[in-house]
C-alpha cells in the first residue's frame, strides 16, 4: 500500500509545482507575498467548471489559464506597479483583501455550495501501476507538472526574455539602466504565474471539490513550498512541492493526528538545517 499512497503524494507534489512556481516567479521579481494567488486558483477552477460544462475540459484547460493571464496583467498594472513604492505589509494587506473579494464574487456567482468537476472521457479509465489500479487523469496531473517544471526551467534558461527575468530578478534598477524594459518583464511575469494559478484550478477540479474556499489549503501548503524551496527559487519549489506532497500522503495515512501540522513541522526541520531553504537562491 505504501507505493499508491506514494503514487498520491506525487500527483499532489505536482499539482503544488503548477501552484507555487507562480508564486515563486511573482516573488522573485515582485517581492510580493500575493495571497490574492490563492482567489485566481480558485476563480481558474470555476471558470474551467462553466467552460468544460458547455463545452469540453479541453477547452477549459485553455480558456480558464488565459483568462486568469489576463487578470494577472491588470493585476500587475493597476495593483503590483502602482503599489510598487509601498511598504511591504501594504501589498500583502492588498492582496489579502483582493482574495476576500474574489471569494465574495465566487460565491455571488456560483452560489455557496460545492461543485465538481467529470474527468475528460480521454483520461477516465485505470491504469495498472506497482499492481494497483491507479486513475489515469491522476496520472495526467503528474504529466502536467513535469512539463510545467520543464518549460518553465527551459524558458528561463535558454531565452533571451527567461534571461531578463533573471536579471530584473537579481538587480532591477541595474536591469533596467542596462535597457531592460522591467514593467514588460513584470507584466509577463505575473501574468503567467496568474495564467499558472488558474491551469492549476482547472487541472485540480476534477479530483478536488470546488467551493468559494477551496483556496486556502493549497495556498498555505503552496507558500509552505515556496518558504522551505528557497523565497524565489523555482528549482527549491520544484523540490519542495514533490516532498511536501509525499509527507502530506504518508503522514495522511499513518499520522492523522498530526496530519494538518506536518506542512508545518516539515517546513521547521528544514529551516533548522537550511535557513535560506532548499535552494538558498534564486534560479
Amino acid at each position: 500500500m505504501l507505493s499508491i499512497h506514494l503514487f498520491n503524494g506525487l500527483v499532489y507534489g505536482a499539482l503544488l509545482i503548477v501552484m507555487s512556481s507562480g508564486l515563486a516567479l511573482i516573488y522573485g521579481l515582485r517581492r510580493v507575498v500575493n495571497f490574492a494567488h490563492g482567489a485566481l486558483y480558485m476563480l481558474g477552477a470555476y471558470i474551467g467548471y462553466s467552460v468544460a460544462l458547455r463545452s469540453n475540459f479541453w477547452l477549459a484547460l485553455l480558456a480558464a489559464p488565459a483568462a486568469m493571464a489576463v487578470v494577472g496583467l491588470l493585476l500587475d498594472r493597476y495593483g503590483l506597479r502602482l503599489l510598487q513604492d509601498r511598504e511591504p505589509l501594504t501589498v500583502m494587506l492588498v492582496t489579502f483583501g483582493l482574495l476576500l473579494i474574489l471569494e465574495d464574487l465566487v460565491a455571488f456567482i456560483w452560489g455557496k455550495g460545492n461543485h465538481s468537476l467529470f474527468t475528460p472521457d480521454l483520461l477516465d479509465f485505470p491504469v495498472h501501476l506497482l499492481g494497483h489500479e491507479v486513475p489515469a487523469y491522476r496520472m495526467g496531473v503528474i504529466a502536467v507538472g513535469a512539463l510545467v517544471a520543464v518549460g518553465l526551467t527551459l524558458w528561463l534558461r535558454l531565452s533571451k526574455i527567461g534571461l531578463y527575468v533573471r536579471a530584473a530578478s537579481t538587480d532591477p534598477v541595474t536591469s533596467a539602466m542596462q535597457g531592460v524594459d522591467t514593467d514588460l518583464i513584470s507584466a509577463v511575469v505575473v501574468g503567467l504565474g496568474s495564467a499558472l494559478a488558474g491551469l492549476a484550478g482547472v487541472v485540480a477540479a476534477p479530483f478536488l471539490s470546488l467551493s468559494p474556499h477551496m483556496s486556502s489549503d493549497v495556498l498555505i501548503d503552496s507558500f509552505v513550498v515556496v518558504v522551505i524551496g528557497g523565497l524565489g527559487s523555482l528549482a527549491g519549489a520544484f523540490a519542495a512541492a514533490l516532498l511536501l506532497g509525499m509527507v502530506q500522503a504518508i503522514g495522511a495515512v499513518y499520522m492523522p493526528g498530526v496530519s494538518v501540522l506536518l506542512p508545518f513541522i516539515f517546513m521547521i526541520a528544514i529551516l533548522i538545517c537550511k535557513p535560506s531553504g532548499l535552494a538558498g537562491s534564486r534560479t
